[in-house]
């Protein structure tokens, strides 16, 4: 061959893939969209699931069958293979609502996978045949062989995309649905129906909290936190009893393990108790806040994880994005056609049984049979036997004469209606019965009369199905995942100090490996640290092992952001006046790893003066001049209280014109921002100051709380941001005044009597609870006020008869000792008390018992608000 001919001969065979390509992807992609990852909007499921169903509603009879043999017969109908299958039945049986399982199926909460499939039974539930199936209303498709007829979609009479949730990913797209309560999903369709607005929100079977603050209907772009709630079994034990979606008691394990192992948190062991109940127990160290480290699984281990929803389904043979409450909607209302095409079947099929019902009593009583003995012909047959009928019937349309009772027929009579006739048996015939005949007809009447009022009142009969699907299917279906509000954890806060900071200043370095040097303070490998330099700038830099931050360092400390407290106080030279300038600043927000300059930025300025005040305290230093210098006033006090705090740019006040000698403190400030106003945030017992939840008091340094508790103690704590409380435990929670007096009425469980006391705080340890009731196990704290003379309204019980009274705390009692017993108001237990407005009175004033004598009989009913609560 020539060259040439080789030549054209390669052009001949070069393909152009461009075409191909777009062609055969979009093939692909539209295949796997619609056929494999993506559910139907029709009855919520994929192709897979679809076909399951169906090959077991053929296979039907009531029990249950072998899975092996169900993935056979589904196979007829799905090209992909038994192992797709199978671990699509296994799906749909763990999550309880259209498969009845037998068997070992697995457990959602560990991860354990189901057994063989030739070992585990299965059978479709009351429920689906309820929803699911009707054949007269299916819309028919062939299968991938066109051997057999499947469905397109079965006719769902529910929201069951919503109920049993999806998630797929496609090529190009991915969809994630999450479920939703049954019962709540139920009651939304009935409000829909109502014309009612609604709002449902994601429900889970293995339970947990979540936070839908940021659910976004399920759209795109939304997002759900999850957590599993923690609770401290004692100071040294956390127990988690239930999960967040999707995570199984191994993979929260070996989450916590791997935090462990990085130093985030610290824990002894982890046990997993988990049987037919979720428990896994976290054993603390000695000295470990069993709160910071509840705070810290939730931050760095999978006790919380988020979950971005994104409701994608086909609608239409497309891929459509839009909200659960549009899927509910289509949902409800193609529940409602599915219930007007039922009916309009049931009424045709009523009308065709009274319409023969009719014809057939005619031909019979008026023995219109007989007029076919002399027929010859099948034509004759069926002519003698309509001639007969329409002597005694009317058809829609045909005029009544005058004087006509003919009967009036549904519908006109058709060759298949005498056909029918002809066909009766001569035994059915002797046999007839007019009467029973009637009966059936008038039945049949009323029937369709009732299936015709469900039709002009449809969406009342599709309330009433929905009522019946409750009753019938929503027992044990409650919401089993609590909808709260989490708290944001900042990672830095909760962080377990894991790290030690070391300095070497003259070099500028600093880091966790520089053992050798100077030891700063503990820290955690995921602090920023700020670092403060003689020549007057400052840098802050994610911890390391080593790390160059400048030469001459003369503050270093750990850096959080947004930080409105810590306040820096500080003098400098300005290098091209010779000026001293001092200034105060905080600093809230950098950019790691850059240099700011605190000075004028002109070269040799310097600073003379630093300190790093927690709490905005503003000192008073004494400023020494040059002896050569000119000023008369060669030492000088000055006090940085007289300093507004400004931005770190800022310049600063002149402090004097003159070369300053040396700067030194002379008397340490107190805090100049004032005192911090602080919440308790009501659901999760956090202390906070963003205005969330019950206000506390304004806190300064050296303040405490005062948190009274149901159990009768009482605990003194020491404010700290990262304090948290548990609010169900509460009687009271606010600042602590030393000279407050606590009011209190129990029932003494040894002595069976019912008794008051007032006291003052004596202790002076700080996070300990302190008994101030008896300890025995049948005592019950019934009251507990901290306001000046709390007054109480009780009833007596007299025989049968309740008496109403009041007591004025303050009056029956004086303050007393916190360990005392207190004195006896009734010698049995106080049912009912509330709290009415008392009379002003000078807290320990008190003595004046008549009003009310030992031994009386004292009802309490136990209510209240505010700061002051009352129990049961």
């Amino acid at each position: 061959m020539s060259k040439q001919a080789a030549e054209q001969n390669g052009q001949d065979n070069v393909i152009n893939l461009q075409g191909m390509y777009e062609d055969y992807f979009l093939d692909y992609a539209s295949y796997v969209i619609l056929e494999r990852a993506v559910p139907s909007i029709g009855d919520g499921l994929k192709p897979v699931q679809r076909r399951i169903l169906h090959a077991m509603r053929e296979m039907h009879d009531g029990r249950y069958h072998k899975v092996a043999n169900i993935i056979g017969q589904t196979m007829q109908y799905h090209p992909h293979g038994d192992a797709a299958i199978g671990d699509a039945l296994v799906n749909m049986g763990q999550k309880d609502l259209l498969i009845d399982p037998q068997g070992n199926w697995g457990d959602v909460r560990t991860g354990d996978s189901a057994a063989a499939s030739r070992y585990i039974e299965a059978r479709l539930t009351k429920f689906a045949l309820d929803v699911a199936f009707n054949p007269q209303t299916t819309e028919w498709q062939l299968s991938y062989d066109g051997r057999k007829k499947e469905p397109i979609d079965l006719p769902m009479k529910f929201p069951m995309l919503l109920a049993q949730g999806a998630d797929g990913i496609a090529v190009g797209l991915s969809t994630k649905v999450l479920p939703h309560n049954f019962v709540e999903l139920i009651k939304a369709s009935i409000k829909m129906l109502q014309g009612k607005r609604v709002k449902i929100y994601p429900d889970f079977q293995t339970g947990g909290l979540i936070d839908v603050s940021d659910y976004n209907d399920g759209k795109r772009g939304g997002r759900v936190k999850v957590r599993a709630p923690i609770e401290i079994v004692d100071k040294n034990t956390l127990a988690v009893r239930e999960l967040p979606y999707g995570v199984t008691t191994q993979g929260l394990i070996d989450s916590i393990l791997k935090a462990n192992d990085k130093g985030k948190i610290k824990i002894k062991r982890v046990v997993d108790n988990t049987a037919e109940e979720v428990e896994i127990l976290v054993e603390l160290g000695n000295g470990v806040s069993p709160d910071l480290t509840m705070d810290a699984l939730y931050a760095f281990t999978h006790c919380e994880i988020s979950i971005s929803p994104n409701a994608c389904v086909i609608i239409e043979d497309k891929p459509h994005f839009i909200s659960v409450q549009d899927i509910l909607e289509q949902c409800t209302e193609q529940t409602k056609e599915l219930l007007r095409q039922e009916l309009e079947i049931r009424k045709g099929e009523l009308q065709e049984k009274l319409h023969f019902a009719s014809l057939e009593k005619i031909f019979i009583e008026q023995r219109i049979y007989r007029d076919i003995e002399e027929c010859e012909t099948w034509e004759e047959v069926l002519e003698a036997v309509e001639g007969g009928l329409r002597k005694y019937v009317r058809v829609p349309g045909e005029k009544a004469k005058k004087g006509d009772d003919r009967l009036l027929l549904m519908r006109d009579i058709s060759e298949e209606d005498l056909v029918r006739l002809t066909e009766i048996k001569i035994k059915r015939i002797s046999k007839y019965n007019s009467f029973k005949a009637e009966e059936l007809m008038a039945k049949l009447e009323e029937e369709l009369k009732q299936v015709q009022h469900n039709l002009d009142h449809l969406t009342d009969y599709a309330v009433a199905y929905f009522e019946e699907l409750l009753k019938k299917h929503g027992k044990g279906r409650e919401r089993r995942t609590k909808i709260t509000t989490f708290e944001s954890i900042d990672a830095s806060d909760v962080v377990a100090a894991n790290a030690k900071l070391y300095v070497n200043r003259k070099a500028g370095f600093i880091g966790t490996s520089l053992k050798k040097e100077e030891f700063v303070c503990d820290c955690s490998d995921i602090d920023d640290i700020i670092v403060f330099r003689k020549d007057g700038k400052f840098q802050v830099s994610r911890i390391d092992d080593k790390v160059f931050v400048g030469k001459d360092i003369v503050h270093v400390d750990v850096w959080k952001k947004g930080d409105d407290r810590t306040t820096y106080n500080m003098m400098y030279i300005d290098g091209k006046t010779g000026r001293t300038y001092a200034k105060r600043f905080n600093v809230k927000s950098i950019t790691r790893d850059r240099e700011y300059d605190m000075t004028t930025g002109e070269k040799n300025s310097k600073l003379l003066y630093f300190t790093a005040n927690p709490n905005g305290e503003a000192e008073v230093v004494t400023v020494q001049l040059t002896p050569g210098s000119r000023a008369r006033k060669k030492v000088f006090d000055f006090d940085f209280a007289e300093l507004d705090i400004k931005g770190r740019g800022s310049k600063g006040n002149t402090v004097t014109k003159y070369p300053v000698r040396k700067v030194s403190l002379k008397e340490a400030g107190k805090s100049t921002l004032g005192a911090i106003k602080v919440w308790m945030d009501e659901v999760s017992g956090r202390l906070n100051t963003d205005e969330r939840g019950l206000f506390l008091g304004d806190f300064d340094t050296g303040d405490q709380i005062l948190a009274i508790y149901k159990e009768g103690s009482y605990e003194i704590a020491d404010f700290d941001p990262n304090k948290k409380f548990a609010p169900k435990e509460l009687v009271h929670i606010g600042k602590f005044d030393p000279d407050q007096v606590i009011s209190a009425v129990y029932y003494e469980g040894e002595r069976g009597w019912s008794v008051v006391k007032r006291f003052q705080i004596e202790t002076s340890s700080t996070e300990q609870r302190f008994p101030f009731i008896t300890e025995h196990k049948k005592s019950k704290l019934l009251f507990a006020s901290v306001k000046p003379s709390p007054a109480i309204a009780y009833k007596i019980k007299d025989g049968s008869k309740k008496v109403d009274q009041e007591l004025q705390i303050a009056e029956f009692i004086d303050v007393k000792g916190w360990r005392a017993v207190g004195n006896k108001v009734s010698d049995q237990r106080l049912t009912s008390v509330k709290e009415i407005e008392g009379k002003e009175q000078p807290a320990g004033k008190g003595g004046n018992a008549d009003k009310l004598k030992a031994g009386d009989s004292i009802d309490f009913d136990v209510e209240g608000n505010g700061q002051t609560k009352m129990f049961d």
